[in-house]
């Protein structure tokens, strides 16, 4: 193959995509290897930023959930079996008798209103609010408590019914208080799933919730289940058995899957320790107490006075006392205050605030080597995220402190109208420029990034664009694209893989051209871009049709050059309009502190 014609690589079955060549000189450099690319020389290959943890963590949750239904179901046939004669399985009958007896009407009452609690639609609208609250309305997003609450409640549902079809056990030969659905008696479906939702939200409270009112959130949560199962005893629905087994069930889900999403890995993994830093990269400098001052440079629109008090109290409980914290203005969003900290001899630079404020500090700290720690304060806070930081700022900082300096690229960028500036994670043009100008900063204080999809919506509309792409000196591609996105990083809000390749380590970047055209087009692109991938593997693209609905493309310099003004951003801010782009990786530029394994 001629070295001017770009390789390919597949996006879809039987169509290939462009990846630019190697320029002259570059040794050592893969763009496309069957393990994973590598970047320059040395540096470590894309499959060590891969995301996998949600594929790991589903299948420790399947397999653990075989086990559950296992053990579920052989305790319930030694209670209809061997051990139905044996006490304290003998005395059930006489335990629902006893309760019978104490019936009144306001018994009655107070027992068909927490039973009401562990019904199937209760549960179901309970879950869905819970979830929809821990995603619009904290600041920054709970994607993990969400899914882990809707996958453990769903999780105790599945093998509810597994369990009813492997143990056939009649209801209490009583008067019942309720209709009796066909469903065994044992297990107690609505003890089950009251445990995994109100049970699981107290762990959600002790997990998340800080302060006095932490254990008077808890407690009721965790009574609400045990008043459910008595409720369903004293109703004649159930026998101890059967409530016992429900307890068990919803305890057991949220134990598999709170082990599996709450205490595993941050998503994506965290980048390799300084032994697989970049040739020529800024080296590895030392963060301890002891290694200079520390500069805070934080927005005050997202980062209030008690905010700037619990990441004090983070520095110095690390050792970093006497920090400088230095407020952005509108007129000078981080970068002026981070070269002033600079000057003044800062070994370490603190940022709060978005990806606005962190790309600001990054453009003044770039082949400096002083060190950057992220803490997530905006609405995006795309870097942290691919850092594998926790979303929680004062979380983010403590991993970040207890973590180990690491080199990362920028991108550098300029265009007509747009001076040469740096951006850390994403640029681009097109649909998603239009949507980010087009959110209010009122609609993102209120709703967070749900806001930018709601505004993305009414920009599907917009005309599609046509652009020449040029990359690394192979011959010019034309194209027809909604969207174009330069990439140092690829993870975007929920561990989506916007940009499967993108590793901010590999002296590379990534183009993503995004062109889906009618509904099917629209519905395959959105399946390609949420379809799990396997780490530092080729991503594969959409058959939409006679035409490539997603393509990527790998590069070191990119010239794009549209037919017609268009919508451009910077790291999630919008700039001004222009029918140039041009970007090329600054390998090793920047140095962040990351979490270390494990964190």
């Amino acid at each position: 193959m001629p070295t001017d014609i770009p390789e390919r690589r597949e996006t879809r079955t039987g169509e290939p995509a462009l990846a630019a060549p190697a320029p002259a000189g570059a040794a050592g450099l893969s763009v496309q290897a069957p393990a994973g690319r590598t970047g320059t020389a040395g540096a470590p290959g894309r499959a060590a930023w891969g995301v996998g943890g949600g594929a790991r963590a589903a299948g420790i949750i399947a397999a653990t959930a075989v086990c559950q239904a296992g053990l579920m179901v052989g305790l319930g046939l030694l209670v209809t079996g061997p051990a139905a004669r044996v006490w304290p399985v003998s005395s059930e009958d006489a335990v629902i008798d006893a309760l019978v007896r104490v019936r009144t009407d306001t018994l009655d009452t107070v027992s068909s209103v927490v039973s009401e609690a562990g019904n199937t639609g209760t549960v179901v609208i309970g879950t869905l609010i819970s979830c929809l609250l821990l995603l619009l309305v904290p600041r920054l997003p709970r994607w993990r408590d969400a899914v882990f609450l809707a996958v453990a409640v769903s999780l105790q549902s599945l093998v509810f019914l597994v369990i009813t079809e492997g143990v056939d056990r009649n209801r209490p030969d009583v008067d019942r208080l309720d209709a009796s659905p066909p469903t065994s008696s044992y297990t107690s479906g609505h003890t089950g799933a009251a445990t995994a939702l109100y049970a699981g939200l107290a762990v959600l409270v002790l997990h998340r919730v800080k302060g006095p009112w932490r254990r008077a959130l808890a407690i009721p949560l965790l009574l609400l289940p045990l008043l459910v199962a008595v409720g369903r005893m004293y109703r004649g629905m159930h026998h101890p058995t059967d409530v016992a087994g429900g307890l068990l069930n919803g305890g057991l889900s949220l134990l598999i899957v709170g082990r599996a999403l709450l205490t595993g890995p941050h998503v994506p993994a965290p980048l390799p320790s300084e032994d697989a830093a970049l040739p020529g990269a800024a080296g590895a400098v030392s963060t301890g107490p002891a290694s200079g001052r520390t500069a805070v440079v934080f927005n005050p629109t997202v980062t209030d006075g008690p905010a700037r008090e619990a990441v004090r109290r983070v520095l110095e409980r690390h050792g970093h006392h006497g920090a400088d914290f230095v407020e952005t203005t509108a007129d000078d969003p981080g970068e002026g205050q981070t070269r002033g900290a600079v000057r003044d001899g800062a070994a370490l630079v603190v940022v709060c605030g978005g990806d606005g404020t962190v790309r600001a500090a990054a453009e003044a700290l770039a082949g400096t080597g002083i060190p950057l720690a992220v803490v997530p304060c905006g609405t995006g806070n795309l870097l942290a995220r691919n850092l594998g930081l926790p979303v929680e700022p004062e979380k983010a900082l403590a991993a970040a402190l207890r973590g180990t300096p690491h080199p990362i690229d920028l991108g550098r960028i300029e265009g007509d109208g747009l001076p040469p500036a740096h951006f850390t994670v994403m640029s681009g043009a097109g649909l998603d420029a239009a949507m980010l100008e087009s959110t209010s900063d009122r609609a993102k204080a209120r709703w967070g990034w749900p806001a930018y999809v709601v505004a993305g919506l009414r920009e599907l509309r917009a005309p599609r664009m046509r652009l020449t792409v040029g990359l690394d000196g192979a011959p010019p591609l034309r194209r027809d694209a909604r969207m174009v996105l330069l990439a140092n990083a690829g993870t975007v809000q929920g561990g989506a893989a916007l940009v499967p390749a993108a590793r901010p380590d590999d002296g590379l970047l990534d183009l993503m051209i995004l062109d889906p055209r009618g509904p099917g087009g629209w519905l395959s692109a959105v399946g390609s871009l949420l379809r799990p991938r396997p780490a530092g593997g080729p991503a594969p693209g959409v058959d939409g049709g006679a035409h490539r609905s997603v393509e990527y493309f790998t590069f070191r310099r990119a010239d794009l050059r549209f037919d017609a003004p268009q919508p451009r951003e910077l790291d999630g801010d919008p700039v001004a309009v222009g029918r140039r782009l041009t970007a090329e990786v600054r390998p090793g530029a920047l140095t962040v502190l990351v979490p270390g394994r494990g964190e």
